[in-house]
């Protein structure tokens, strides 16, 4: 068995408005829930003239009215800039209007330049990550520590389905967390492609997860182009960049272009360089995907895939999504 799912930036092109990015991304999602796909997440961009999703949960809760089964949600909320409380209270809201039908994807990386990060995080609890996503599970689950200053409070509504988290990450200490935490994991491919990397932060999910908190759940998130041909799908990627700076104190971001690149190192005030690379992106015929898709599934024992594919042209993008799927037909539940 395998499922395969859909991350959607609602990306904004030239001369478009962010009405139309978000039209298109209300029709994938109803697409996607024709054709079989399991979940539908979308994620979450701040200080983007090219990202329509700022805000994930307000987007989710849309999408939730214009579908019926899919499973739809963020891939992936920012905790960093939030109160745990104040999440666990937006998705509960969720998950009690769309029983059994909302995920909470958790990101670590800012989601936007430095500006926004400090506009976002003005006067806001600024605890270590792990401590978050501690609390935000204790909240999730009613079960705040005894000993916690907030014990007793619940963030209501209580829903009759516990949301569980899926970490986002691209890194083997995101891994570590994900396993420590008993969530479950995605690797982001499409933001760090070495094999070698996504080799051991698989095997130490798997390795050190916490069984008391359930199975081990991992999917790995690529980006995806599949055509006709794979000559034509080897032309609709060869645009594609990943842009990255990096700063002198040592941290390497991904950032959608090298104007967004260039300003993210205005703000951060530190020195920089700039590497431009080829996107890592599977492309080609269905043959071509599907072979390569099993390979990477057999390589690191997965369960589900979760796809963007980064093509402007909509009607082509709808397409590839569609025959992805039908390629796979036999192995998707419904």
């Amino acid at each position: 068995m395998l499922r395969l799912s859909i991350l959607d930036q609602s990306p904004i092109y030239d001369n478009e408005t962010a009405l139309q990015a978000f039209q298109r991304t209300i029709l994938l999602a109803q697409e996607a829930e024709k054709w079989g796909y399991h979940r539908f997440w979308v994620s979450e961009h701040h200080d983007s003239d090219q990202v329509a999703g700022s805000s994930p949960e307000v987007l989710i809760s849309h999408l939730l009215a214009k579908t019926e089964r899919i499973r739809i949600g963020s891939g992936g909320v920012m905790l960093q800039h939030y109160s745990p409380y104040k999440v666990a209270e937006n998705f509960h809201v969720l998950e009690s209007l769309a029983p059994n039908r909302v995920d909470l994807g958790i990101g670590r990386a800012p989601g936007g330049l430095p500006h926004s990060t400090k506009a976002l995080q003005q006067g806001n609890d600024m605890r270590p990550l792990f401590e978050k996503l501690i609390e935000l599970e204790q909240f999730l689950h009613d079960k705040l520590e005894p000993t916690h200053p907030l014990h007793g409070l619940k963030a209501q509504p209580i829903p009759r389905y516990p949301l569980h988290i899926y970490l986002l990450g691209a890194s083997t200490s995101s891994a570590s967390v994900a396993a420590n935490l008993g969530f479950s994991y995605v690797f982001a491919q499409f933001i760090n492609s070495d094999e070698n990397t996504i080799a051991e932060a698989f095997k130490t999910y798997q390795k050190n997860f916490n069984m008391e908190k359930g199975t081990p759940h991992s999917i790995l998130a690529v980006s995806l182009i599949v055509t006709d041909t794979d000559e034509e799908a080897k032309e609709l990627a060869a645009d594609a960049k990943i842009v990255k700076i990096h700063l002198e104190s040592g941290k390497t971001l991904t950032l959608p272009s090298v104007e967004k690149a260039e300003e993210y190192g205005k703000q951060a005030g530190e020195n920089y360089t700039i590497t431009i690379h080829d996107a890592n992106i599977i492309h080609g015929s269905q043959e071509t995907v599907r072979n390569t898709l099993l390979t990477l599934q057999q390589t690191y024992h997965l369960e589900e895939f979760i796809i963007t594919t980064p093509i402007k042209d909509f009607n082509k993008r709808l397409y590839s999504y569609k025959i992805l799927k039908d390629a796979f037909s036999e192995l998707i539940p419904r």
